[in-house]
C-alpha cells in the first residue's frame, strides 16, 4: 500500500455505540444472538431466494416464449455478467457514509426490477434490460452488505459468519428451485415475480429494522471517480492482486468444469452437481465453523489444490460413482475461498472494507462465466471429458503461481 498518506481514504470518526463484542469463538448460535447480524443474515437470505424465484420464473418464461436454450440460460444467470460493472462503476457506494441506508435503497431498487417483471405483455428485450440492472444493484448491494458484516461481526468471527451465509445460500437455492416449480404451476411466472417482490420488500424492511446506521465511513462522494481511485489503490497492492487472482481464476475455472457435466453424462449429471452441492456445504461447514482461524491458513493451499486436482480423473473416464465421489471430495475445496476472504481484508484499510468484497465478490462471479465459457469452446475442439480436465489442470497451475515465492515471507494462507 502506498506510503503517502493522500493516497489513502480520508475518514471521519463520529463515535457510536459499538454492540457488545461476540467472544473469540464464535459458533453458528453466538452469531444469531447478535441482533444486527441476524438482521443482514435474514435480509440476505431472502434476497436469494427472491433472486432465485425471479431467475426460475424468467427462465420459464424466455423458454415458453423463444424456445432458445441460450436466451432461457441468459436470462437465468446473466445478471452475474453485470456485476462486473458495478466493481468498476459505483462500487464505492459500499462505503459511503450511511451504509445502512445504502443497503435499503439498494434493496428498494432491486424490488422495483423485480415487480417490473411481473407487469404483463413486457417485451424479452426490456426484460433482459431489467436482468442487467438488477445485477447490477445487487452488485453494489453486496459490497454494501458485506461492508456491514465487517463492522458488525468482530474479526475472529467473520469467516463463521460467511461459512453460514455461504450455506444459507446453496440451501436457499436448491429449496428456491423446488418451490418455484411448485408455484410455477399454480401461479405462473407473474404470481412468482409477485412473490419474489414481496420477499425482496421484506428484506430491506429486516435490515431497515435491525442494523443501526454506521458513521466512521468515507468522507468523499461516492462516485465513478472515487470508485476508480479506490479500484486503483487495491490494484496497486501486490499481496491483494495475488489474493484476488486466487479466489477469482481458480474457482471460476472449476465452475466451467461443473457446466460440462450435462455434456460429458446427462444420465448422471444430476447426481454429479448434487455431489458438487454436498461438498461445496460440507466443506463450508468444516471450515467455516470447525477450524480455528490459524488452522484455516494452514489447510488453505491443499484446500486450493483439493478444489481442481479430482477433476483431472475425467480425462480417463473411470465410472460414475467414482467421479461422484472425486467430485464431492472437489467440492470441499471451495471452502478455501474464507481464509483467502480474511486475508484480503487484513490487507485492505477498514475504510475500504465493502468495495474490496463487493470488487471481490463480482470479480469471482464473473469469472464463474468466464470459466463456463472457456470450458465450453474447450469441450468444442476437445470434447466434455478433455475439457474437464484441461480446465482443472488451468486452475492448479493458477493455484500454484499464486503460491508466494519460497524466497519471500511465507503465508500459510496462499
Amino acid at each position: 500500500m502506498p506510503s503517502d498518506p493522500t493516497s489513502r481514504p480520508t475518514v471521519h470518526s463520529t463515535p457510536t455505540p459499538a454492540p457488545a463484542p461476540l467472544p473469540a469463538a464464535t459458533g453458528y448460535l453466538g452469531l444469531l444472538r447478535n441482533r444486527e447480524f441476524t438482521g443482514l443474515y435474514a435480509g440476505f437470505t431472502l434476497t436469494v431466494a427472491a433472486s432465485t424465484l425471479s431467475g426460475f420464473a424468467l427462465g420459464t418464461l424466455v423458454d415458453e416464449q423463444t424456445g432458445s436454450p441460450f436466451l432461457t440460460a441468459v436470462s437465468m444467470y446473466g445478471a452475474t455478467f453485470a456485476t462486473v460493472l458495478g466493481a468498476l462503476t459505483l462500487m464505492s457506494v459500499a462505503d459511503g457514509g450511511r451504509p445502512r441506508r445504502t443497503v435499503v435503497l439498494l434493496q428498494l431498487a432491486s424490488l422495483a426490477g423485480v415487480a417490473a417483471q411481473a407487469i404483463p405483455g413486457l417485451p424479452l428485450a426490456v426484460r433482459f434490460a431489467l436482468l442487467l440492472l438488477l445485477g447490477f444493484f445487487q452488485s453494489l448491494g453486496t459490497g454494501a452488505r458485506l461492508g456491514l458484516l465487517s463492522e458488525v461481526v468482530p474479526v475472529s468471527a467473520y469467516a463463521p459468519a460467511r461459512s453460514l451465509m455461504n450455506i444459507t445460500s446453496g440451501g436457499t437455492a436448491i429449496l428456491g428451485y423446488a418451490a418455484g416449480a411448485v408455484l410455477l404451476r399454480y401461479a405462473g411466472p407473474r404470481g412468482v415475480f409477485v412473490i419474489a417482490a414481496c420477499l425482496t420488500a421484506l428484506g430491506a424492511a429486516v435490515v431497515a429494522a435491525t442494523v443501526r446506521e454506521r458513521s466512521v465511513r468515507l468522507t468523499r462522494r461516492p462516485g465513478l471517480r472515487q470508485t476508480w481511485r479506490t479500484n486503483a489503490e487495491l490494484f496497486s497492492h501486490p499481496r491483494r492482486r495475488v489474493l484476488l487472482l486466487a479466489l477469482w481464476v481458480p474457482n471460476g475455472l472449476i465452475v466451467g468444469c461443473e457446466a460440462l457435466f450435462i455434456s460429458y453424462d446427462p444420465g448422471h449429471a444430476g447426481t454429479l452437481l448434487a455431489a458438487g452441492s454436498a461438498g461445496m456445504l460440507l466443506g463450508d461447514l468444516t471450515v467455516g465453523r470447525l477450524l480455528t482461524a490459524a488452522a484455516r491458513r494452514r489447510h488453505a493451499f491443499a484446500l486450493r489444490l483439493l478444489l481442481a486436482a479430482p477433476f483431472l480423473l475425467f480425462a480417463v473416464h473411470p465410472p460414475a460413482p467414482v467421479l461422484a465421489v472425486a467430485v464431492f471430495l472437489a467440492s470441499a475445496g471451495f471452502a478455501a475461498t474464507l481464509p483467502l476472504q480474511e486475508q484480503l481484508l487484513e490487507v485492505t484499510p477498514e475504510a475500504i472494507h465493502g468495495q474490496v468484497q463487493g470488487v471481490e465478490s463480482a470479480g469471482r462471479m464473473t469469472w464463474q462465466g468466464l470459466g463456463a465459457a472457456i470450458a465450453g469452446g474447450l469441450a468444442q475442439c476437445f470434447g466434455p471429458g478433455t475439457a474437464i480436465a484441461l480446465a482443472a489442470a488451468a486452475s492448479l497451475a493458477v493455484t500454484l503461481l499464486t503460491r508466494p515465492s519460497r524466497h519471500r515471507p511465507r503465508d500459510p494462507s496462499l
